[in-house]
């Protein structure tokens, strides 16, 4: 009987259903100081934290029926959102176009091409902000044939984590957690989650990581300062600020691999370097959540791995 119940659970469930919930890993327990953890958004479905964002995007267009089953999904994308509009589209049945650099790496395009989703290209030189400027232009040109997701104005992105990652994040530290630190793309993981942990805990820290340059190689981050910001972005939410350098993120992401067997991306590789970098500066009894944005396995063309 009860395997039976199982089977009717399992046989309604779809990928949908298993976004979020990700577990919080330990990081560097070999080493003194204040404890850090890494959430490992890398486990969903898609393989990247951004599967809430586009999940939530999604459900509100369906909601509000602004997604109608004759229009197709749009957004620009650096690849992670992209690939995980393309997968819920292919779930529910949903066209998808995405605007992204050329110069995106081929693993990215081919998931997206696995999805079904149609690829626009967009000028390598004009980075994730051409993406954006091109999805922008179809958009207002063909209102009636897109469904813009605008992740990078679109209140459903943060909110994902507003009332998703921050609490489960809370849970996971039994309410102890004392900073939070991760890069910025849209901004939406970073604005979310602090926003609700300080609402939960106001004396909770909250620092974003940068790319130390605006040229640099931290694909899916933003050097905030010379790129266009999101509809959402929010320095009050600031305590302070980390910059990292592309070599000195990519010796983590080896390291990460090599020493304790995480196998993530290059951001990810950030993420953990600026909540090191916090970490030396504080207490033993602090503790240090960041992001693990996304899977190594999204980078297998990358040099470093040569």
């Amino acid at each position: 009987m009860v395997r039976s119940i199982l089977w009717i659970i399992l046989d309604c469930m779809t990928i949908l259903d298993v976004v979020g919930k990700t577990p919080l890993v330990p990081l560097f327990a070999d080493r003194a100081g204040a404890k850090i953890f890494g959430k490992a958004e890398f486990l969903n479905p898609s393989g990247s934290v951004k599967d809430r964002a586009a999940k939530a995007m999604i459900f509100d267009g369906i909601k509000t029926g602004k997604l109608t089953k004759n229009k197709t999904i749009l957004d620009a994308t650096s690849g992670n959102t992209g690939v995980a509009l393309a997968m819920f589209g292919a779930v529910l049945g949903y066209r998808v176009t995405l605007c992204l650099p050329s110069n995106a790496n081929k693993e990215r395009k081919r998931v997206l091409k696995a999805y079904h989703a149609e690829i626009i290209a967009t000028n390598p030189l004009e980075s994730s902000d051409g993406a954006l400027l091109k999805a922008r232009q179809l958009a207002v040109e063909n209102p009636n044939i897109y469904f813009y997701s605008d992740q990078y104005n679109n209140p459903e992105n943060w909110k994902s984590h507003y009332n998703g990652t921050a609490l489960e994040i809370w849970e996971q530290t039994e309410h102890n957690l004392t900073h939070f630190v991760a890069g910025m793309g849209t901004s939406g993981t970073f604005i979310g989650t602090s926003r609700r942990l300080k609402e939960l805990n106001p004396a909770i820290k909250t620092i974003p990581m940068q790319p130390a340059s605006p040229l640099h190689g931290l694909e899916g981050m933003r050097h905030t300062e010379t790129t266009i910001k999101s509809g959402f972005y929010d320095t009050s939410l600031f305590d302070g600020q980390i910059d990292v350098t592309t070599e000195d993120a990519r010796a983590m992401t080896q390291q990460l691999a090599g020493k304790y067997g995480l196998f993530v991306g290059i951001s990810s590789g950030a993420n953990v370097l600026a909540a090191v970098k916090l970490a030396e500066t504080l207490p033993p009894d602090a503790i240090v959540v960041t992001i693990l944005c996304d899977s190594g396995f999204r980078y297998l063309s990358d040099e470093l791995w040569d």
